[in-house]
């Protein structure tokens, strides 16, 4: 089976369903969603979310921005390993014109991966990986 394809579940998009699902996984973190596919000359994030519940030593609150990747089978590779050099490079670019862009000064970022594999029958698996990249 190749992991990639859609979703038996629905018609709705593999990568929609994915992103519909850690947007609930962030909410039941804590976490508020900023912004969902933000898009920008820079590029693109799926999800940034505010994370009060992550403060620093400093009481600083975290802005995630999190790349989410979609599979039907882990069976091959796992989904977070998409996320390679160039994709961290430019989800940094991305992430650095949205702190430029708004008050963000106070703020720590961090990177976060949500890794879902959606097998057809089976309850979706989520795994959260916070700064899953620098």
């Amino acid at each position: 089976m190749w992991p990639f394809r859609r979703s038996k579940r629905s018609d709705e998009p593999l990568g929609r369903q994915g992103e519909r699902l850690a947007e609930g996984l962030c909410k039941r973190r804590g976490m508020k969603i900023l912004a969902a596919n933000y898009r920008c000359p820079s590029g693109e994030v799926d999800l940034i979310a505010l994370d009060s519940s992550a403060r620093s030593e400093q009481g600083l609150e975290t802005i995630a921005f999190i790349e989410v990747k979609t599979r039907t089978s882990d069976r091959y590779t796992s989904p977070e390993s998409a996320v390679g050099p160039d994709k961290q490079r430019r989800i940094r670019r991305a992430a650095r014109y949205y702190l430029a862009h708004r008050d963000t000064e106070g703020y720590l970022a961090r990177f976060d991966i949500v890794a879902i594999v959606l097998s057809d029958g089976g309850e979706p698996q989520l795994t959260y990986i916070e700064n899953a990249f620098v």
